[in-house]
């Protein structure tokens, strides 16, 4: 049996603006097992980024528990939370994220500086990380004279270069052409089967979806179903 690395408890989230209050997250439970990747679906407003940001601890429950591997980041401290999200979690967002005035490599290395690594170790990494996602010969290049796929190849390259516990990607294809989307879905499905990376992905996209291990719909705050293709 499979040990779960994300465990949800009783979470709601609810935004207050000025006098109204919206609840987006209703006492949700979830468990994603160690080595699962698993697409969050649902139509907009449905409360699936939100989900996201709580598993990756870039945002707060109003009510419940959030463990990921095996700590209660919710009870975390902003600072003791920064340092939790640096050794346990990588992100890959819609847009790459990268730094224009830095090469490839260097956007790579960015996770790095927060740890005590050396130069010449936070480089061998990086350019570790650039060769799992076939990007190598590419180290020198900045991002605007790299497509959008050899972008976000880049982006996951950042994602995996500390060896994270799990990988977030909040449509991580939205931006790409099909024939692009599905190279980058090879790649994070041979990350998850090949390397053992744990994947939690948001995506409206259902062929998207096909290339996890299993699916779960959301709608109105809450789990609709589950699926396994």
């Amino acid at each position: 049996m499979s040990t779960a690395i994300v465990q949800l408890r009783g979470v709601s989230k609810t935004y207050t603006r000025g006098k109204q209050s919206v609840e987006v997250l209703k006492a949700l439970d979830l468990d994603v097992a160690q080595g699962d990747f698993l697409a969050l679906m649902g139509p907009s407003g449905s409360g699936k980024t939100t989900l996201l940001n709580l598993i990756g601890g870039l945002d707060q429950p109003t009510r419940g528990e959030v463990i990921v591997a095996g700590e209660r980041i919710e009870k975390l401290k902003s600072s003791a939370l920064a340092a939790w999200r640096a050794r346990n979690v990588g992100f890959v967002f819609q847009f790459y994220n990268l730094m224009p005035m830095l090469s490839a490599q260097k956007n790579v290395e960015l996770p790095l500086l927060l740890t005590k690594l050396s130069a010449s170790e936070r480089a061998r990494r990086a350019k570790i990380a650039l060769t799992v996602v076939g990007l190598a010969e590419r180290a020198s290049h900045k991002p605007n004279e790299l497509s959008g796929g050899q972008a976000q190849r880049v982006a996951i390259a950042r994602a995996l270069v500390a060896d994270p516990t799990l990988l977030i990607c909040d449509e991580p294809t939205g931006d790409l052409d099909r024939k692009t989307a599905d190279e980058i879905l090879g790649l994070l499905q041979t990350l998850n089967r090949e390397h053992g990376k744990t994947i939690v992905m948001v995506t409206h996209d259902p062929k998207a979806a096909e290339y996890a291990t299993h699916q779960v719909h959301m709608d109105k705050g809450a789990l609709a179903k589950e699926e396994v293709p």
